[in-house]
C-alpha cells in the first residue's frame, strides 16, 4: 500500500485505526495481538509498513522476528487477500487479473490521463448476476461477493506502486448488492488505514433502490452515477433485468430528494446504442425525466458510446461517432448538462461492460455455475 500519492487521502488526521469490520484481515491480526498480549504499537508498525509496500510479514523489520514468524504461521506468509494471475497494458491503461485466496477471478483496472490524474476501475464482485444484456461481466453469472479485504485489496496492492487519485466502483459486479460493500467504504474512508476521502470515489449502481437510499445517507460526499440507458421503463427492463424490481424512477426520486437536500451534482450513464436508445423520442424522455427534477441543473448526463469489440448481443451495435457528438449536443440544447464519457482500453477489454470479456472467450467451453440475483 504505496501511499505516496497524496492527493487521495483524507486530512482529517491518522492515528490508531477505529473499530474495523470483524472479519477484516487487520481486525483479525489486531485481535490476534491483542490476545497474545503483544504491545499496541507493533499492530501500527505492521499497518505502516503494509502502507509503504510491504508484502509479507518477513519483510516488515520493524517487527521482532518471532513476532514475524508467528504472524506467518498462523495468517500465511503474506496478508494480501488477492495475487496477480495476469497483467495487460494499453495507451494510458492497465489491466490486471487478480485471484482470491478461494481462486475466484476479477479484473481492476488503471487509467492514466493525460493531465496526469490516475483513476482505478474497482471490482466489488466476481461475476455478476444482474444479467444486463450489453455487459460481458454479467454473461458469468455471479461466482461470488468480494469481502473487504477483497476490495481494498485491489486499491492498496503494492503493485500499483502508488494510489490511484481517483476510484471507481464500475468494475465488475454491482456493488449496492453486495453486502460487504458498506463495510468496505468504512475501511477506505477510516483515518489511519485507508483516509481515502469521500469525494474521490464513485459509485455507479443500476439502482438498487434500498441501499442507493443507504449510501446517500451514510456517505453523501461520495459520487454517484446511475445507469440509466432508456427513459422508458419496458425497454429497461431489457437491457437492465432489474428495473422490474426496482424501477428507474424510484432511483432517481431518490437522487432527486439527494440532490435537492445536499446540493451535490449527481451521474446519469447512458450506453448510447445504434437503432434501440439513440432516436429523437428517446432523448426527448431523458430531457423531460431530466427536467422534471426539483434541481436538474445537478443531474448531468455521460453519454457512453456502445462497445461492440466483444458483442453481447448481435443486434447491439456501436452508434457513429458523429451521431453521438450530435446526441450530446442535443441534451445540450434543451438545457441539459451532458458530456460524451471518454474510454480507454477498449483493446485489452478494459473499456464499459468488458471486463473479464477476453476470459470469457477463452473459457465459454468450460462448466461455470452461472447464478442470477435478480
Amino acid at each position: 500500500m504505496n501511499h505516496r500519492n497524496s492527493n487521495i487521502r483524507n486530512q482529517e488526521g491518522s492515528g490508531m485505526l477505529p473499530n474495523l469490520p470483524p472479519g477484516s484481515i487487520l481486525m483479525k491480526i489486531r485481535d490476534y495481538l491483542e490476545e497474545s498480549n503483544i504491545p499496541t504499537f507493533r499492530f501500527q508498525q505492521l499497518v505502516n509498513s503494509l502502507q509503504h509496500g510491504r508484502e509479507k510479514f518477513e519483510e516488515i523489520n520493524e517487527l521482532p522476528k518471532t513476532l514475524r514468524e508467528q504472524l506467518s504461521e498462523y495468517f500465511g506468509q503474506t496478508p494480501l487477500p488477492l495475487k496477480i494471475v495476469k497483467e495487460q497494458s494499453a495507451e494510458q491503461v492497465r489491466k490486471i487479473l487478480f485471484e482470491t485466496r478461494s481462486g475466484a477471478q476479477i479484473e481492476t483496472v488503471m487509467s492514466q490521463y493525460r493531465a496526469g490524474w490516475t483513476s482505478m476501475c474497482v471490482s466489488s464482485q466476481s461475476g455478476c448476476g444482474l444479467g444486463c444484456s450489453f455487459c460481458a461481466t454479467g454473461t458469468i453469472g455471479l461466482v461470488r461477493n468480494l469481502t473487504e479485504d477483497e476490495i481494498c485489496g485491489q486499491i492498496f496492492h503494492p503493485h500499483w506502486q502508488a494510489l490511484p487519485d481517483s476510484i471507481a466502483f464500475m468494475g465488475m459486479g454491482e456493488a449496492l448488492m453486495n453486502p460487504h460493500f458498506f463495510s468496505s467504504l468504512q475501511v477506505l474512508t477510516a483515518a489511519g488505514y485507508g483516509g481515502i476521502s469521500s469525494r474521490r470515489i464513485t459509485v455507479s449502481t443500476v439502482g438498487v433502490a434500498p441501499k442507493l437510499e443507504q449510501l446517500v445517507k451514510e456517505y453523501p460526499q461520495v459520487n454517484i452515477t446511475l445507469s440509466v440507458h432508456s427513459p422508458f421503463s419496458e425497454q429497461r427492463t431489457e437491457i437492465i433485468p432489474l428495473e422490474k424490481r426496482y424501477p428507474l424512477t424510484e432511483n432517481l426520486s431518490i437522487l432527486d430528494r439527494y440532490t435537492n437536500t445536499v446540493r451535490r451534482k449527481v451521474y446519469l450513464a447512458y450506453l448510447l446504442i445504434k437503432n434501440v436508445n439513440d432516436s429523437n423520442e428517446h432523448l426527448n424522455a431523458l430531457v423531460k425525466m431530466i427536467k422534471s427534477c426539483s434541481r436538474p441543473k445537478l443531474f448531468h448526463v455521460s453519454v457512453i458510446p456502445y462497445n461492440d469489440s466483444f458483442k453481447m448481443d448481435s443486434s447491439y451495435q456501436a452508434p457513429a461517432m458523429e451521431h453521438v457528438l450530435k446526441f450530446v449536443s442535443q441534451l445540450k440544447q434543451h438545457g441539459v448538462h451532458a458530456t460524451r464519457r471518454q474510454q480507454f482500453g477498449a483493446s485489452i477489454d478494459a473499456a464499459c461492460g468488458q471486463l473479464y470479456a477476453s476470459n470469457l472467450s477463452q473459457d465459454m467451453d468450460k462448466p461455470m455455475e452461472r447464478k442470477k440475483t435478480v
